[in-house]
């Protein structure tokens, strides 16, 4: 709890055991689909699917002999045939959630196949998820969801082969079906059928299952159809109208969106916090919250330009996605909330990204769907590669290529190598380097600076050298000068492993900052012990406690008082039942730097917590009246106090305790 991470929905809750990767996934696309048309029936009493999904496709090679898809393990297929109504031999993978078609005949090179997938099958939500520990798929007596990642139909060329689709979705009357295009719909008995045209090449594909109308939200020229059941109708309002207001805002940043108006859709618990596609947004009970996520919407909402209208070629260029999208999140917190915004969470954002070190940008493929090390090196460590990037080229240049690079490449797949292209024509810079550090290498570095102060007829001079140890290392660095006067600012060009700079000053020197605005990817004493605790958390999340205990004490060697990294092995041992070794950690995390505040509050808490557990009622009331003489909220603390002082703390009962 209270880690300030960018979640691409629930997604750092995924575990690195997702089954098919995405190198896998590359290998085998030979073909390019071109256009879906899905004729499927959702029966909600039976939880079933039954579909006949014709897809056309061009094979890319010379010789092409067969074709994969991936598809749901929890749908049969059936048949496979041709356009002749010939059956083409199918065989499943269950390990991938493939099937692999074999012709006959070698296919031609650039001519259209056609084929259609008969398929069936049962989907609760409790089926093994192609992208393991998350819910993509489920249908219920009263509502369902059948999002794209959940290959609820057949799939080459996950997240990076466009296509255009049909779809015909048949459900029982008095339910309504949401879904991306151009929507029309008929009555046939006692069932409804909900068609959709999207003529584009994008993702289309994901659909709902809903009952009820929605509520409609008009906020800054936006319409959002909103789609929430239950405790969670209350929120419906709030959420169109920031809803409209994130939308005017991006509208202006990156120019028009696939959709002037969205759809947003509950889902449930187990399913990702958010997913985009075109036109609709779909978002758990537990992320809708009672307040706005507004970090959660504006990911997703930018969605509609950063994969919806503009997507990556490959996986390996997935951070102009994921990148994009959360970098979007930055400048609408700086807008909505001033500059400081952006600087508390790009920290975040830098921690998240040098929790993967080792491999470039350019070899994303490499990483499992949905894992935080995928998380972690497209989105944090792309959303830092832009922010440099705009300390590069400044302000309004670095927003005039995002326009730029919107309109170019409007429903086209992108490469680093075109997204770079549009940088230096707007910026008439040549970034080649930029790319080469960032983006097709590994590593940050880590500055370490040299200065000497001379006496001046006109005043003082600063002379000194800015060092690091990566060869290949070019950047502009900015220096911060503060004297008896006004601070003075520099940016400093370094290149190689050693630069040095000359300032004059007219007031005498007294410190010498470098990057003092924290606008490079870089590491530092407080950086390391950030980036250790945050490895650790990531283990933690998977209930690998083992090497989340190493990563926290990697993160003492440094800074032996951090409060955080005390706190959190404290956790790891409450969590092991280990009271007496928990309440040490937790008295060192009180007697440490109280870095973050939140520490002294929930340390007291979980000490009150600890006393009640062991039967020292009197000595818990003491922890959480400490608590409460804080006056710290964070995270609902102050609620935490008062329901532990009406009532002790009891811990929950597994079939593990003793």
């Amino acid at each position: 709890m209270f880690r300030n991470v960018l979640i691409m929905v629930a997604w750092i809750t995924v575990t690195l055991g997702a089954t098919a990767t995405a190198s896998a996934q590359e290998r085998r696309s030979r073909i390019d689909v071109e256009h879906y048309v899905i004729n499927a029936e959702i029966n909600e009493n039976t939880q079933t699917l039954a579909a006949k999904t014709a897809v056309r496709f061009v094979p890319l090679e010379d010789n092409v002999t067969s074709a994969t898809f991936e598809l749901n393990n929890a749908l049969n297929v059936a048949r496979v045939t041709d356009d002749g109504g010939r059956q083409v031999p199918a065989s499943r993978s269950q390990q991938d959630f493939s099937v692999r078609l074999n012709f006959d005949q070698p296919l031609a090179k650039g001519k259209p196949v056609n084929v259609t997938f008969d398929y069936d099958g049962r989907l609760t939500g409790n089926e093994d998820s192609p992208v393991y520990g998350i819910k993509f798929a489920a249908i219920h007596n009263d509502y369902a969801y059948l999002m794209y990642p959940g290959r609820w139909f057949p799939i080459s060329g996950y997240t990076t082969d466009r296509y255009s689709a049909e779809m015909n979705i048949t459900v029982a009357a008095g339910n309504k079906v949401v879904a991306s295009g151009l929507e029309t719909s008929r009555s046939t008995g006692d069932k409804m059928v909900f068609s959709f045209k999207f003529d584009q090449n994008s993702f289309p594909g994901s659909i709902a299952v809903v009952r009820g109308d929605p509520t409609k939200v008009n906020s800054s020229g936006v319409l959002t159809s909103v789609y929430f059941r239950d405790g969670e109708q209350s929120m419906a309002n709030a959420y169109g109208q920031e809803t409209g207001k994130i939308m005017a805002y991006f509208t202006a940043m990156f120019g028009l969106p696939p959709y002037a108006n969205l759809a947003l859709v509950e889902t449930e618990n187990g399913a990702p916090n958010g997913f985009s596609s075109p036109g609709v947004i779909f978002l758990s009970p537990h992320a809708i919250g009672r307040d706005v996520g507004i970090k959660l919407m504006s990911n997703q909402i930018s969605r509609q330009w950063w994969h919806a209208l503009i997507s990556p070629a490959t996986r390996n260029h997935l951070w102009l996605s994921n990148g994009l999208a959360a970098y979007s999140e930055l400048i609408y917190a700086e807008h909505n909330t001033g500059p400081g915004a952006l600087e508390t969470q790009f920290r975040d954002v830098a921690v998240e990204a040098l929790t993967v070190d080792n491999v470039p940008v350019i070899q994303a493929s490499r990483l499992e769907d949905y894992s935080p090390e995928l998380w972690a090196l497209t989105g944090a460590k792309g959303a830092a590669v832009l922010n440099m990037l705009r300390f590069i080229v400044g302000d309004a240049k670095f927003f005039e290529v995002l326009k730029q690079y919107v309109k170019e490449y409007a429903w086209k797949p992108v490469t680093t190598e075109d997204f770079r292209k549009a940088a230096e024509a707007v910026s008439q810079q040549n970034l080649g380097y930029f790319f080469i550090e960032w983006i097709e290498s590994s590593g940050a570095p880590e500055f370490k600076l040299e200065y000497t102060i001379f006496r001046t007829q006109k005043g003082f001079r600063v002379m000194g050298k800015v060092s690091q140890d990566l060869d290949t290392f070019r950047m502009p660095v900015e220096l911060k000068i503060e004297t008896e006067g006004n601070p003075e600012e520099k940016r400093v060009e370094v290149v190689g492993t050693s630069s040095e700079f000359s300032v004059d000053t007219f007031g005498k020197p007294k410190t010498v900052t470098i990057d003092p605005n924290s606008r490079l990817l870089r590491y530092s004493n407080v950086m390391r012990v950030a980036v250790a605790i945050r490895r650790g958390e990531q283990f933690a999340e998977i209930s690998e406690f083992g090497d989340a205990l190493k990563e926290y004490q990697k993160a003492l060697e440094t800074t032996k008082n951090s409060s955080l990294a005390h706190y959190r092995i404290g956790e790891v041992f409450f969590l092991q039942n280990n009271y007496q070794s928990a309440a040490n950690e937790f008295r060192e995390a009180l007697n440490g730097d109280l870095d973050p505040k939140w520490t002294e509050v929930w340390g007291h808490i979980n000490l009150g917590k600890i006393f009640d557990i062991t039967g020292q009622r009197e000595r818990a009331v003491n922890e959480y009246q400490l608590a409460q003489r804080t006056r710290d909220n964070t995270q609902g603390a102050q609620d935490e106090v008062a329901r532990y002082l009406k009532q002790p703390y009891e811990r929950k009962k597994t079939s593990d305790a003793v």
